[in-house]
């Protein structure tokens, strides 16, 4: 395979290795796309040997650029889903990938990252390709939406004790577990988080805006800064995410990226 023809972009993207008969053997990921694309471009005594077998079968290479490493990574597990490629042998199963778990069917429902086979009264969000992202995610949403994470043995442990854990001090949990918050406003926490992860962010943001307003106008300061300070928690998950419309639409989108030589067409499923 030869070096693809005309610049490669230093963006972050997804890329794809096509075989001679154009099917998808490998797709990566890459925050420099140039760089990651030209490293396979070398000896292949220097590549593991799998790698080397796969540029071996290679006769094409491919890519679609992102705004950044977080979509570049569902784009990756967007296209390994659509083409399972055969060298992507790490990704091919879904039971791998971690959700974002909240135990509905508990007194006090919980967030979790999980893994594996899903069970009733779960609801489920996801999955993530990299458990970073998920854990990144869910340490910014607690500061908006402080419900649990912790196991029911250790929950039992602190109602006993009567005496709540850091996270509790950190504001990253409201405190069911000593009844620092009724059931009616952490069923609120619960119900606007599950809104957020189900892309319902529009309506939860002006939710908390109109809030933060109603307190700053009785003059209760500091409860309107922390509304605030949620926010601005909540901001920096949404900067991450790229809206391609509203979260109700279903949609199919055709990509066409095209240069001098070549033109690529990707579709695009949106549900």
């Amino acid at each position: 395979m030869q070096r693809p023809s005309g610049i490669i972009p230093d963006t972050p993207g997804s890329y794809q290795f096509r075989d001679s008969s154009g099917r998808v053997i490998y797709v990566g990921k890459a925050l420099n796309l140039r760089s990651r694309i030209s490293s396979y471009f070398v000896d292949p005594q220097t590549l593991h040997p799998r790698t080397a077998n796969m540029v071996a079968a290679a006769q094409k290479v491919e890519w679609i650029e992102v705004r950044n490493e977080v979509e570049a990574l569902l784009l990756e597990f967007s296209l390994i889903k659509e083409h399972r490629p055969r060298f992507n042998i790490r990704l091919q199963d879904d039971k791998s990938f971690p959700f974002l778990a909240i135990t509905m069917d508990e007194e006090w429902p919980r967030a979790t990252v999980f893994r594996g086979k899903r069970k009733r009264g779960v609801r489920y969000f996801g999955p993530y390709v990299h458990p970073g992202a998920i854990r990144d995610t869910l340490e910014h949403l607690l500061r908006t939406f402080p419900v649990r994470t912790c196991s029911n043995n250790k929950f039992k442990e602190h109602q006993r004790l009567n005496r709540p854990c850091l996270l509790f001090h950190i504001e990253k949990c409201s405190g069911p577990c000593v009844g620092e918050v009724s059931k009616e406003d952490y069923s609120l926490h619960i119900q606007r988080l599950t809104k957020f992860l189900n892309g319902d962010n529009q309506e939860v943001v002006e939710q908390l805006e109109k809030e933060m307003m109603e307190l700053s106008e009785r003059q209760e300061f500091e409860r309107a800064a922390k509304l605030r300070d949620r926010l601005t928690a909540i901001a920096h998950v949404l900067e991450k995410q790229l809206m391609v419309g509203d979260a109700a639409d279903d949609m199919d989108v055709v990509g066409i990226a095209e240069d001098e030589f070549t033109a690529s067409v990707q579709v695009f499923f949106v549900r």
